[in-house]
């Protein structure tokens, strides 16, 4: 089997179950903390390379919400947000294409395409996954206001933590 693909499979095993095993059990109880929901997974989406087609990125971002809905008890919130993010991530993409294009063999990651493209592309992302999820969650705009909220705090912690994995352990793949 390629290297690539099992290095992917073992990527989403960690993160997943980071996802369900650990930051799910995070439980801070304060009234500003009450809005804050660190989610971590969605960074395997943001990783795949760039050779993984559209559709091919949306039915694997299906799956892993699918997954992490199963754990989280929610009806298909983080499968649709996932779907979402795969969605866009061509966009994100073009917005943000170097002078000098992307390689289809890469992976979009700080080691490959620097820290500074890596956090704005992460953020932009990560930006748009938390305002997709938190909207899909309270499935009425009546909540704005909250839906903003949790959609700040999140991203923060979430971006906080991201942002530290990839300094940390920063991937070549």
């Amino acid at each position: 089997m390629n290297n690539a693909i099992v290095q992917n499979v073992i990527r989403w095993v960690a993160f997943v179950l980071i996802q369900v095993l650990v930051l799910k059990q995070i439980e801070i109880n304060t009234s500003w903390f009450h809005y804050m929901s660190i989610l971590f997974y969605p960074l395997f989406i943001i990783l795949l390379p760039l050779r993984y087609s559209t559709i091919n990125v949306m039915v694997i971002g299906f799956f892993t919400g699918l997954i992490v809905d199963v754990f989280y008890d929610s009806i298909g919130v983080h499968a649709a947000s996932c779907v979402f993010l795969a969605f866009i991530r061509p966009f994100a993409f073009t917005i943000l294409s170097p002078r000098e294009g992307y390689s289809v063999d890469l992976s979009p990651t700080a080691h490959k395409l620097s820290f500074p493209w890596f956090v704005r592309f992460s953020g932009l992302l990560m930006l748009s996954f938390c305002f997709f999820y938190f909207s899909v969650e309270a499935f009425t705009f009546a909540y704005i206001g909250q839906i903003l909220l949790k959609t700040g705090v999140s991203f923060i912690f979430s971006m906080i933590l991201i942002l530290a994995f990839m300094m940390i352990f920063n991937p070549k793949e």
